[in-house]
């Protein structure tokens, strides 16, 4: 069974080693996430390494995605890695690096100390931890903790209900998107997108580094990102709904709506969707989630979502192995009450009415209506691949390609199960070629259809031209 929405997981110290990220591949995982905020440089060329010699030994095409820090404002490192704070503790907190415990902790922001004020909350980890300023002095400033809290290394501050005027673009992020690309990751996820201009800052550095391969994630976690929205999606290629920081930003009972909401937009622009934070989050420490996690990864593959996305789960967590597979069983379940002919009517109201527009929506739509087992799309660029995502269609669309990077620029997309393939020369290889793979990717029975579509010849039309229905 090829599951249509698409899992990322992040990699950390629990699933590093090698095997584990090669049973992770081996039980549904799609996309390996780097976490910028906690990964250096030496981890990253070790996860690009193992992941690279796991796909050619495994046959398959697992992307990379770098998640950049970005703009935020990080609290230091603590004596022994964490720090326990009660209610009503008074804490240090310092502008220059100060080795941290339960008294005190420095930040990387040296700025804050004149943009916070007194009374001003601060949120710490994703608002685990508030604290109230009740003194600001000249080196550092003294903050009561409103509640009892255990707090790691390296966990961001925020003030609540106000931005931080950090840059954007920061010199660390700089640094990264330089090593994303030496390194061919195939996808960056820029973090607190708050308009269109920070993407637009990020695709022209790619653009002075000849980089036209990478794809662009915009997070969503700030009330800006949220109100600009419309703009942010016209400049990216996915967005990302992170739940974390997002919850801390806006009030919690909103989160569901402005998920859906975004999920829809994505759909109707033709891009990527994905959610995260804190989908199967129990199971850091348990073998089993909550019920209420099983609904919340359910409902978003319902939404639409194109990917859901781990992280303390795999990184850190007890059973990563258990998780991805425990996902890979929700999206199944929940992947056959998809209302897949609502989405193709949704997305008709939308699509770009040319030729490959018009052929992929009838693919869909016979696709759907003959139970064909399989959407066969032969692509150079991907962009019919794409096209043939956005109508959710019932079946897999198996995209093959001459080309590795367009393979693995379509590892986020619904439904597209990329496959690298020998150059396609005629139009009976097509045929040859497609029936082969559905036998081998799937279960079929004689009789079974397949629809074969795309451009043709393949490397002199730029468009989708043609659609072929082919009976097992």
């Amino acid at each position: 069974m090829l599951n249509k929405t698409k899992v990322v997981a992040t990699i950390g110290p629990a699933t590093i080693e090698k095997d584990q990220i090669r049973r992770m591949m081996e039980n549904g995982l799609d996309v390996v996430r780097v976490n910028m905020s906690h990964a250096d440089y030496n981890f990253c060329r070790e996860v690009v390494k193992n992941v690279n010699e796991l796909n050619d030994e495994l046959g398959l095409n697992v992307a990379l995605l770098m998640d950049l820090m970005g703009p935020e404002v990080r609290i230091g490192r603590f004596m022994n890695g964490r720090a326990h704070f009660y209610k009503g503790d008074k804490v240090k907190v310092y502008m220059d690096d100060t080795l941290g415990d339960n008294t005190k902790f420095s930040v990387n922001y040296p700025n804050l100390i004149n943009e916070i004020n007194y009374n001003d909350t601060l949120m710490v980890k994703d608002g685990q931890m508030a604290m109230e300023v009740v003194d600001v002095l000249t080196d550092f400033f003294v903050c009561e903790v409103l509640n009892d809290a255990v707090i790691d290394d390296c966990q961001t501050i925020s003030i609540k209900g106000r931005k931080i005027n950090c840059p954007y673009l920061t010199n660390k992020d700089q640094s990264d998107i330089v090593m994303a690309h030496k390194l061919n990751f195939d996808f960056i996820a820029l973090s607190y997108v708050s308009e269109a201009a920070n993407v637009l800052s990020v695709n022209d550095m790619l653009i002075n580094l000849k980089n036209n391969h990478i794809g662009l994630i915009s997070k969503i976690e700030t009330e800006d990102g949220v109100n600009n929205i419309d703009d942010i999606i016209r400049v990216s290629d996915g967005i990302m709904v992170a739940r974390g920081d997002l919850g801390v930003a806006i009030t919690l009972e909103r989160i569901p709506g402005v998920q859906k909401k975004i999920i829809n937009k994505c759909h109707e622009a033709g891009i990527v969707s994905i959610v995260a934070t804190e989908l199967l989050s129990s199971m850091e420490h348990a073998s089993t989630p909550t019920r209420a996690e099983v609904s919340d990864v359910a409902n978003a593959v319902l939404d639409g979502a194109d990917a859901v996305m781990l992280s303390g789960e795999t990184t850190t967590g007890k059973y990563p192995i258990e998780t991805l597979k425990m996902m890979e069983k929700i999206i199944n379940s929940a992947e056959m009450d998809v209302d897949y002919a609502d989405f193709i009517t949704r997305s008709s109201n939308s699509v770009k009415e040319d030729i490959t527009g018009i052929i992929s929506l009838n693919v869909a739509d016979a696709a759907n209506r003959l139970k064909c087992c399989a959407i066969i799309a032969p692509t150079n660029t991907g962009y019919t691949a794409r096209m043939m995502s956005r109508f959710r269609p019932s079946c897999p669309v198996i995209a093959v390609s001459p080309n590795v990077d367009t393979v693995k620029s379509l590892q986020l997309h619904f439904a597209v199960t990329p496959v690298l393939i020998d150059e396609l020369n005629s139009f009976d290889k097509i045929i040859e070629v497609s029936k082969k793979l559905t036998f081998k990717l799937i279960s079929t029975k004689a009789g079974d259809k397949i629809i074969i579509t795309g451009g043709y010849p393949f490397k002199e039309i730029k468009y989708t031209n043609f659609m072929k229905i082919e009976e097992l």
